[in-house]
């Protein structure tokens, strides 16, 4: 579904190269959860970017379904990730002046009912109402959970989704996600290998390269 072919990320650090990615080989499969595993600096933030259309490679491919992403142009992409792709980072970005249910209708307006059901499913059912300073650092971020959701996307791409959450509420989060993303994939990239209990497969990164499970 997602092919990465020898991608790199170089960045220039006073004329100096530094591989964020260095020559990275990777499929995500249909209906899979992928975990990449890596210390902090090891490249696999900047490797989730690549996959989803955030950054371009400096070299090598990114194809969905075949179709090169580098041959899209911005507004394709934002359209690409804003159809097939959730999305859900380490801190939980909401707008303040706006309630759990709002920020989920800002994404997809269309979509109330399902925004309502998954709020209650995500045990938020009395917590629609609230701006995001009303609720618990957890609760945001199910409410970026829910956000992920919406859209029923091919692929939910989570960034450290639990490293400023407690243990017993980043567990929770990685279950909510894995229960509730139907067929869709699940990419995530962690420090913290026992969030990928329940992963189909773990990639470990470390200094931009992958270097097996």
């Amino acid at each position: 579904m997602i092919q990465a072919t020898n991608v790199s990320l170089v960045y220039n650090d006073h004329e100096k190269k530094v591989f964020a990615c260095n020559d990275v080989t990777l499929e995500v499969k249909p209906g899979e959860f992928l975990g990449i595993l890596g210390p902090s600096g090891s490249g696999k933030s900047s490797l989730l970017y690549l996959l989803s259309g955030l950054k371009n490679p400096s070299s090598g491919t990114i194809h969905h379904h075949g179709k090169d992403l580098q041959s899209l142009n911005d507004q394709q992409r934002a359209e690409l990730r804003k159809k097939h792709f959730g999305f859900v980072f380490q801190q939980p970005f909401l707008l303040g002046y706006l309630t759990a249910l709002e920020n989920i209708l800002a994404i997809s307006p269309a979509s109330k009912q399902r925004a309502e059901d998954l709020l209650a499913e995500l045990g938020l059912r009395d917590k629609l109402h609230r701006l995001p300073h009303e609720l618990s650092g957890g609760e945001r971020q199910r409410v970026c959970v829910a956000r992920a959701l919406i859209n029923q996307p091919e692929v939910i791409f989570a960034d450290e989704p639990t490293a400023a959450l407690d243990h017993t509420n980043g567990e929770q989060v990685v279950q909510l996600l894995n229960q509730h993303r139907g067929q869709g994939s699940l990419v995530m990239v962690t420090h913290d290998p026992t969030m990928l209990a329940s992963s189909d497969r773990v990639e470990r990164m470390t200094e931009g390269t992958l270097v097996g499970r």
